[in-house]
């Protein structure tokens, strides 16, 4: 495992309820700026195995960011049943739910 994929897994695995972080957000965090899409691949690749609340991860424009519709729904109704509302567009709020752990946790 590359010391980028440790460190997303970890970033990650730190969100709390209630709290969400962008692609880009853990990419950076991680050490590539430009890395979203590995961490989507990682998500999709690893979030079983090492239990990732993948849920809690969204685009940059608080978009949920899941193409079928299946994994849509359900990544809204585990956000919803954590407390995050979304707009009537289906968007989160980054102002009111974006996690900062560079603030709260250092990595």
């Amino acid at each position: 495992m590359t010391p980028f994929t440790e460190k997303a897994l970890k970033i990650m695995k730190s969100i709390p309820a209630g709290k969400v972080m962008t692609y880009g957000q853990v990419a950076e965090m991680s050490g590539n700026k430009r890395g979203a899409r590995q961490v989507a691949r990682i998500l999709h690749s690893m979030s079983k195995k090492y239990d990732i609340p993948w849920h809690r991860i969204i685009n940059a424009k608080g978009e949920i960011g899941l193409k079928d519709e299946e994994g849509r729904f359900t990544q809204k109704e585990k956000l919803i049943a954590e407390g995050i509302e979304l707009t009537v567009n289906g968007k989160v709020s980054l102002d009111k739910y974006l996690y900062h752990p560079e603030i709260e946790e250092p990595f």
